[in-house]
Order: C-alpha cells, then sequence, then structure tokens
C-alpha cells in the first residue's frame, strides 16, 4: 500500500516553499503535490512518516481512495463557531456557570447526556426569543459551506451530526447544504424551554450509530466514510470512520484521535482527500 503524507499550514498562512522542499528531502518523498498555496502532498514510503517540522499540522493516509462517499459531522466548535448551549446560558445569564460544564463533558470527564440534562435544566422558563437571539448571531466555522459544498459536488452524502439541539441545528445545516440533520430536541411550552431535552438523547453512541446506518443505507464500505468533530461525544463516530478527524480538538480528544487539525482551517478536509484548492466549490 502506498502512503501520502499531507502538511497544512495554520489557517491563514502559506506553508512556504521551503518548508515543503525540506520535508520532501527529510522524508525522501517520491513526488510532491501543491494542493494550495497553504498545502502539500507527497507520497512516502511509510505510514510512520514524521514531519519533525514544529508548526504545521500533519498527516499519513493510504494513497488508495482518499475521496469520501459519506461526511458525518458535528456543529458545535466543528462547523459553527462556539457552542450554542453555551450562548443559550448566556441569554440566561449563567453563561460561565455553563459553560465550565460544557468544557468538562467536552473533555470527557462527564458523563455526556448527565452533562446535556444538567445544563438544560438550568434554562427551564427561557423564552424562545432567547434561542432566536443566538441563532441570528451564530457564525459558520470558515471553511464550513465549501467543505459541504465540494463534498457533495463529488457525490457524498452530507449529514450534520449534533449533541446540541435542532432549533440550531435544523437551520445551520440548511445554511450550510446538509442533505439530512439528526440532533436533540429541545421541550417547549408556551413559548418557553421547560429545562427538559426529549428522549433520547444523541450522544457518543447515538452518533456512531448514525455513521454506521447511513453507510449501510448508502451501501458503503467504512473507509468510504468521513466524520469530523472536537469533543469527547464524537470519539466513537471518528473510530468507526474511515478518516476520522478531531478538528482543534478538546485535550483529550485530541490524544486519542488518530487525525488531528490542531492549526489549519476546515477546508483540511478536503485536502486530506486529495481535493487542491482550485476543485473546492465555493
Amino acid at each position: 500500500m502506498g502512503w501520502v503524507a499531507v502538511a497544512l499550514a495554520p489557517e491563514g498562512e502559506a506553508l512556504d516553499d521551503a518548508i515543503v522542499a525540506r520535508l520532501a528531502g527529510r522524508l525522501k518523498a517520491d513526488s510532491v503535490r501543491r494542493l494550495g498555496p497553504d498545502a502539500a502532498e507527497m507520497a512516502v514510503a511509510s505510514p510512520g512518516a514524521e514531519p519533525g517540522e514544529a508548526g504545521i499540522d500533519w498527516a499519513v493516509l493510504p494513497a488508495r481512495d482518499r475521496r469520501k462517499r459519506l461526511l458525518i459531522a458535528d456543529m458545535d466548535s466543528t462547523m459553527i463557531v462556539g457552542e450554542t448551549l453555551d450562548e443559550l446560558a448566556v441569554e440566561a445569564g449563567i453563561g460561565e456557570r455553563v459553560a465550565a460544564i460544557t468544557a468538562r463533558a467536552m473533555n470527557g470527564e462527564l458523563d455526556f447526556e448527565a452533562a446535556v440534562r444538567e445544563r438544560v435544566g438550568l434554562l427551564a422558563g427561557l423564552p424562545l426569543a432567547a434561542a432566536e437571539r443566538v441563532l441570528a448571531r451564530l457564525r459558520p466555522t470558515p471553511g464550513a459551506r465549501a467543505v459541504v459544498a465540494t463534498m457533495r459536488a463529488s457525490g457524498a452524502h452530507c449529514m450534520l451530526v449534533s449533541g446540541g439541539f435542532t432549533l440550531f441545528a435544523e437551520p445551520v445545516g440548511a445554511r450550510l447544504g446538509f442533505d439530512e440533520v439528526q440532533a436533540n430536541r429541545l421541550e417547549v411550552q408556551d413559548g418557553r424551554l421547560t429545562g427538559r431535552v426529549l428522549e433520547p438523547i444523541l450522544g457518543r453512541d447515538a452518533k456512531r450509530r448514525a455513521l454506521e446506518d447511513r453507510r449501510t443505507t448508502l451501501g458503503l464500505a467504512p473507509g468510504e466514510t468521513l466524520a469530523v468533530g472536537d469533543g469527547a461525544n464524537d470519539l466513537a463516530m471518528l473510530a468507526a470512520a474511515g478518516l476520522g478527524v478531531a478538528f482543534r480538538a478538546r485535550p483529550a480528544v485530541a490524544a486519542q484521535a488518530r487525525i488531528r487539525v490542531d492549526r489549519a482551517g476546515l477546508g483540511a478536509l478536503l485536502y486530506l482527500q486529495g481535493f487542491a484548492r482550485a476543485e473546492f466549490v465555493t
């Protein structure tokens, strides 16, 4: 099996030609291909190739069958900037309290489902108008639309699977062009949140099952799937995907992930599949 090493510059920076040449020489690369101003790939002999170069993201992948036909993406802090539940808590005046619970849950220190129930319980009585204000200020992660549009244009099915809530995930999924959305549902009565999440809660195992179920429905092999996320509840789906990418992940998640993108932008998901910048659909 051949291997391809992909080097990625930090978001907003160029990958200098001198760095590319240095990497190619150090790794005795058989060939080098510039994917864009911020990325390059090179054919290497070993999956254990190490760049010995600080300040870049780096991944070694099988050279064959790189382009995936199913994308399963987390929403909060992955396809959008920030955590929607934390933003709701800001509206309720308890932002710091809820953000602290979120940070621990996403790092795997707390049970995800229990943490969701606890945080939502603190929002009992919050008017639905607060969710509308949060939705109005949500921002896609730079590159999110290009990832979805490019993968769909190449024939992939794109699915937003969030441990957050349909109040946000459905409009975000529509804005970004996802084929379908799965997320948790908040109970609402008389225009206010009741503080309860409708069961079942979509957590770690449910995200993995979503990937496996859709893969089966589409008749795909495990290697034809891509999953991306940042939290502990994403680890099972990252492990089940042919290409599982921890994107600017929590420390405990990054430590367990096979492929990490810590500095580069979300377009790295396309570079890892061998897309050149000129092929990005924007």
